[in-house]
Formats: C-alpha cells, sequence, structure tokens
C-alpha cells in the first residue's frame, strides 16, 4: 500500500521536502440513511461581500472579503443545486469550484465571464460525486483591496457510512500588518505576521466521546502554502482524497500533507479516556502550530468498543483502469508567466488551448517545474492519477491538485470524460507569486 501524506519521526517536525514527498507519493449510528440516486433540487445563496473576522485577540477585527452563504453547504450525491451568486464587492468576481468534475456550462473564465459589480446570476450545479469541494474567490483574488475567505461543500454519499459525525476542519492562512489590516494574496507580505484560523477561529476544538468515530474533512485552504496537520497520539486513518475515495491506509504519526486547496477526509476512532486531550498541530515547513484540539468529553462512552476498520467508501464511478498505450500525451512547464499562462485577470477565451483531446480518450500530462520553489498545479473539470515514475501503474487515489518541486517531472493521467472548456492554474508556493491560467479543451 502507498503511504502518502505522511510525515517521518514522532519527534522532528517535518521540512519542506517531507511535506512535498507526502504529497507527491502522496453499533453503528450512520449520519445519512441509504436513498436512491435521485435527481434532487437544492439552493444556495452565496453573495461576495465585505466582512471582517477576529484574527487578533482584544483588537478590532480585520477587513476581508467573503461568499458569505450558511455555515453549513451540505448536499448529497445527484442534487443538482440553483446558486444564486451576487456580487457585492466594488471588483468582478468570479467563482473558483475544487472538487466538480463535469459541469462545464458554469466553469469560470472559459464558459463564464466575471460577474460585475453590483451583478447577480443564477447557476445550475449538478453534483455527480459524493466528497469535500471547495468553493473560493480566488481567481480575480490577487492584488486585490483584500483577502478572501473559502467555502468548504460537502456532498454526502447516498449510502449509510460507518461514522457516527461528520466534520469539516477548513485551516486558512491571514498576513496581517501592524495595523490590523490584511495583505491579498499576490501582494508584497514584508512587515506583515502570519496568521492561521481553522472555521475562521484561531483555535478549533473538537469534542467527542469514548469510542465515538468521526469523520473529518480537512481542507487546505491556505492561500499559498503545503501545510501538514496533525493529530498528536491519533491515529487517522485517510478514507478520500481531494473529494474522491482512496484505497484506506492509516498516516503515519497522524499527520496529512495538503497542497492549497487540497482536501483529505479521514476517519478517527477516538480511544482515549475521558479527559484526554490531544493537540491539533499545523506545519508550513517552517514550524508547527497548535490550531485546535481533540477532547474526549465525561460523557459515556458511544459504545462498548471501538468499530471495526471501515471498508473503502463507495465509488463515484471513476474508471478503475486508465488506457495508457493510446493516450494523447501533452506536456506543460510550470513556474513562468510565458508559454501561454497568463493571469486569470488577463484571461482570454480566444487565446489557444493547452492541448486538446477527444472527449473519452486518456490524458498522459507532463507537469515540469521551472521555477525555484514549488508550484501547485489544479486541474478542472476531471479528477486525475498520479502515474508512478515508469509510467507502468498509478497510486491508488485521485487528486485534482498537486504540488511539485522546482526541477520535478510529475506525470498524471486522466479519462477525458466531459466535453468543454476547462481550466488549468499553476501557482507557486509564495505569497507574492501570481496565480496563473491557461485552458484545455476536450471535444
Amino acid at each position: 500500500m502507498v503511504r502518502i501524506g505522511l510525515m517521518a519521526g514522532p519527534k522532528s517536525p517535518p521540512n519542506r521536502r517531507e511535506l512535498m514527498a507526502g504529497l507527491g507519493a502522496a453499533a453503528l449510528l450512520p449520519i445519512w440513511p441509504a436513498t436512491g440516486l435521485a435527481q434532487g433540487r437544492a439552493s444556495l445563496a452565496l453573495q461576495a461581500k465585505a466582512d471582517v473576522l477576529a484574527l487578533r485577540p482584544g483588537a478590532p477585527e480585520t477587513p476581508i472579503w467573503s461568499l458569505g452563504g450558511p455555515a453549513e453547504m451540505r448536499f448529497k450525491r445527484g442534487d443538482t443545486v440553483e446558486v444564486a451568486f451576487a456580487n457585492e464587492l466594488p471588483k468582478p468576481m468570479a467563482l473558483n469550484w475544487r472538487g466538480l468534475d463535469g459541469a462545464a456550462g458554469i466553469e469560470s473564465l472559459t464558459a463564464r465571464g466575471p460577474l460585475a459589480a453590483g451583478a447577480k446570476e443564477t447557476l445550475q450545479l449538478p453534483l455527480r460525486h459524493a466528497g469535500t469541494l471547495l468553493c473560493d474567490l480566488t481567481l480575480l483574488g490577487d492584488g486585490q483591496a483584500r483577502p478572501t475567505r473559502a467555502r468548504a461543500v460537502v456532498v454526502r454519499e447516498t449510502e449509510p457510512i460507518a461514522v457516527d459525525r461528520d466534520e469539516v476542519f477548513l485551516v486558512e492562512d491571514w498576513r496581517l500588518r501592524s495595523d490590523g489590516t490584511a495583505v491579498a494574496p499576490g501582494g508584497d507580505p514584508r512587515d506583515s505576521n502570519l496568521v492561521l484560523t481553522a472555521n475562521a477561529r484561531l483555535s478549533h476544538d473538537i469534542t467527542a466521546r469514548a469510542n465515538e468515530r468521526i469523520r473529518i474533512r480537512f481542507i487546505n485552504g491556505c492561500q499559498r502554502s503545503v501545510i501538514a496537520l496533525k493529530i498528536e497520539n491519533t491515529d487517522v486513518r485517510v478514507m478520500a482524497i481531494d473529494g474522491q475515495p482512496s484505497e484506506p491506509f492509516q498516516a503515519r504519526n497522524g499527520a496529512l500533507v495538503l497542497a492549497p486547496g487540497g482536501r483529505i477526509d479521514a476517519f478517527i476512532d477516538v480511544t482515549g479516556p475521558a479527559g484526554t486531550t490531544s493537540t491539533i498541530l499545523v506545519h508550513d515547513s517552517k514550524e508547527a502550530r497548535p490550531i485546535g484540539k481533540l477532547i474526549v468529553s465525561s460523557e459515556a462512552p458511544v459504545r462498548t468498543a471501538p468499530l471495526a476498520p471501515a471498508p473503502p467508501l463507495p465509488s463515484n464511478g471513476l474508471p478503475p483502469q486508465l488506457d495508457l498505450k493510446g493516450a494523447t500525451r501533452p506536456e506543460l512547464t510550470l513556474g513562468a508567466a510565458q508559454g501561454g499562462w497568463v493571469a486569470p485577470s488577463n484571461f482570454a477565451a480566444t487565446a489557444p488551448p493547452a492541448f486538446r483531446t477527444k472527449a473519452g480518450r486518456t490524458v498522459v500530462l507532463a507537469l515540469t517545474n521551472r521555477g525555484t520553489i514549488p508550484n501547485v498545479f489544479h486541474l478542472h473539470g476531471h479528477h486525475f492519477r498520479l502515474l508512478d515514475r515508469l509510467d507502468d501503474g498509478w497510486k491508488p487515489f485521485w487528486l485534482d491538485t498537486l504540488a511539485i518541486e522546482p526541477g520535478q517531472t510529475q506525470r498524471i493521467a486522466f479519462a477525458a470524460e466531459y466535453a468543454g472548456r476547462w481550466l488549468i492554474e499553476s501557482v507557486a508556493t509564495d505569497w507574492a507569486a501570481p496565480r496563473l491560467v491557461r485552458w484545455y479543451s476536450v471535444e
């Protein structure tokens, strides 16, 4: 079994290379009853608007921009969600979705232009797959007056899942100046301090009963940083990555590695006695910071003994095999604003695509980072497999986001199932680095 997202050594903090290696190698009480994959109708209102966030204890709140909307954005697989999006900000804005496959009609920049200040629009969001999604305003967020918050979108399975509770743990980073204002990504972070939040709090605790099983959807909502999340003295079983079920495996030392925008669903079986506290740490390759606690309550145990290991999550129907022999084989160079890469604000639908392929074919994409620092690649519209070095197999999980070391080439493969014009994103792991985009065509 391939061990991904794992940290080596119980005492020494991970360095950047370990973070990147983790990424590259990469009586049951079901929360949701089983139902058929019925086509439901749901609605969601999102507003790009001015907001505030408490980032300094005892000090005034920091002005930011956010998406508004409900605290819990939860739907079920098979739903079609009618999204009412309003832009109450003074700049054009565009929604950016992670984990949403096959929704070509709502793809920002390629299918829909940015929404003008004061404008409104309605989108139809087809939720083909269960999983953990992310929605944010990062496409046009570089260099804006204020940074923006991300929002998690949970799409639950239609089958019963072997957990007692389902929690989101969304980590975000902020760069604060001495006057309490925040620097937007793409801007100069000098003379600013790093502040991390979990679920919009400086510290987010999770309280559980003994022998309870919790599904925690860990999300890296940081602007540029690869992070490791670790729950001290706790076994963490990875069940899904980037919104797609994986072959379950135990995270060594309870640590998970996430690229910006990455998501990992983990099952935590709470086995400690009442009063046990486990610190939740986040590490950005420079230092580890506490960001919350897992606390065992004094209430009676949920059951007399922990549950048996859970089976894999239900498949979303992605192909079990990929035909690499007849694949389209484009190559992309990352790490420079050239070769067709542009800032999202300069994107033109008339620009030539990075590559074209026929619907139904496999694409094997070679990604080379020519920059001097790690680069994060994000593919819209499809999930991909990370290929082994010899292209003779792939890792037992799907991804939509991958961090690549400087000077390194990684190869990924995906089945071009959905026709349309899809974005590709590339950004270096530096706060001031620009987000860059291209697009590809499935015809």
